[in-house]
């Protein structure tokens, strides 16, 4: 079996693609097969794992607009057990030249298909707005995780985002699930973070992750150093963070690694 999850917000600044690289590396750090997907132009995602976005010759834009296969687009990273399908400028193209293309929000969904079985998680980077890339990532996933910032304007647009989930339920994938509301960018010394941590959970209960994602210098350098915070310092708070996310992410769908081999045996 497989999943994927859209990490995705159209706000911009609230952790979506530090989420999307130390997610990503914390699962693949625990030995379950990781791909990341960076579908944002900006290509935090790939410079952040370590590869400049200018060299990427095969990313996502030709996957999607030139039909090449997703494999022949993955990258291995630093760590064993985690891949990346790259991004560049390129991709801002996209939108416009797949707009008269047939099934056009489904064509990741169909690249993507051709990687079934070859990863436990496929984690996707989304670019903040909820255009076509967007609206692809979303067709072609099982789940979503929603970042939200412990700031004052975090619950602006959320609701928002969550009409254009259900909407995607409806119209284009059924089975879409929310996996969770993840608070971001918390720090337990201001009145305020604390106001938005109630409140969110107030208004969304279960949906909201028990992890919460503190303020962390180190988890702000790393991208500097195009590598991910559990390989900056694996002891600092953000590392400690996302370890913690993604056990409860194996917990919340009932995964660990000897329930994944007892599932491939079966398969086999």
């Amino acid at each position: 079996m497989g999943k994927t999850i859209a990490i995705v917000n159209q706000k911009g600044g609230v952790g979506k693609t530090t989420t999307a690289i130390n997610l990503a590396a914390s699962l693949a750090v625990l030995e379950f097969k990781t791909l990341v997907i960076d579908a944002d132009p900006q290509a935090n995602t790939t410079s952040g794992l370590g590869f400049d976005p200018k060299d990427v010759r095969t990313g996502l834009y030709e996957v999607l607009v030139n039909e090449v296969p997703a494999k022949d687009a993955i990258l291995a990273t630093d760590f064993s057990y985690l891949d990346i399908l790259p991004s560049n400028i390129d991709l801002v193209g996209a939108e416009i030249e797949l707009i008269n293309v047939p099934n056009r929000e489904r064509i990741m969904h169909h690249a993507l298909e051709k990687l079934k079985g070859m990863y436990d998680f496929v984690i996707i980077d989304c670019s903040p707005s909820l255009g076509l890339i967007t609206t692809n990532s979303l067709v072609a996933s099982d789940s979503v995780i929603i970042p939200v910032q412990c700031e004052y304007f975090a619950l602006e647009g959320l609701g928002k985002l969550l009409n254009t989930v259900k909407i995607i339920q409806t119209n284009l994938n059924v089975d879409l699930q929310i996996e969770g509301l993840l608070l971001t960018m918390y720090d337990m010394r201001l009145r305020l973070s604390n106001q938005v941590v109630e409140e969110v959970k107030m208004h969304f209960q279960d949906l909201v992750f028990d992890t919460i994602i503190q303020r962390n210098t180190k988890l702000s350098e790393a991208p500097s150093f195009g590598v991910a915070v559990i390989t900056h310092d694996a002891e600092s708070k953000g590392a400690v963070n996302y370890l913690n996310l993604a056990k409860e992410l194996l917990h919340k769908n009932g995964l660990t690694k000897t329930s994944m081999m007892e599932s491939k045996h079966e398969l086999n």
